[in-house]
């Protein structure tokens, strides 16, 4: 009996040593920072710029995909990304991003349907932005916190892989890419 005790407490903590060490959520700037190419927010956020992913509600399964069409513009320091998402469901939003170059490679961002304001770093080919969303009220009007990753890969294209939880609980993850329009 005590050899079966021992054996699952074994099994139950590396179930939780790869939730909580081994997992997306659990990866900093720093495992990026000597990596290549490097993320330019106003070069690889400028212009047009066409993006297509696919979300997973709770259970992990797909819930929705869409486009969009987004624009980047910058003016020194300060820059917008105006986004125009349709969803497979029908449903479009709009979304624009008001992001701000802090010092070192820190950044802000602001958007309507964000509670308060956006934290971003740029490491080596990376993008790191944590905030809290707030769905549309047709989604429930929840409150979430996200964590989006952006990769910029050798051919220029972005990969944009987010988390949002609820309680610490994830319920809902986007994988998607973004490549310039031209």
């Amino acid at each position: 009996m005590k050899l079966l005790t021992l054996a699952l407490a074994l099994i139950v903590l590396a179930m939780i040593a790869k939730t909580y060490l081994f997992s997306f959520r659990f990866q900093s700037p720093e495992d990026y920072a000597d990596k290549g190419p490097q993320f330019i927010l106003t070069k690889h956020l400028s212009g047009e710029i066409l993006s297509e992913g696919v979300i997973f509600g709770p259970t992990g399964k797909m819930a929705n995909s869409f486009t969009a069409r987004m624009v980047g513009e910058w003016d020194g320091d300060t820059g917008t990304l105006s986004e125009e998402f349709t969803y497979s469901n029908g449903v479009t939003q709009s979304r624009k991003w008001f992001m701000t170059l802090g010092p070192g490679n820190t950044f802000t961002a602001t958007a309507d349907d964000l509670a308060g304001e956006a934290t971003g770093i740029v490491s080596g080919s990376t993008v790191q932005l944590t905030y809290e969303i707030i769905l549309p009220e047709s989604a429930g009007g929840h409150r979430l916190q996200a964590t989006d990753w952006l990769y910029l890969t050798a051919d220029g294209v972005i990969m944009n892989k987010s988390e949002m939880r609820k309680f610490g609980l994830k319920v809902a993850e986007l994988v998607a890419t973004m490549r310039p329009a031209s």
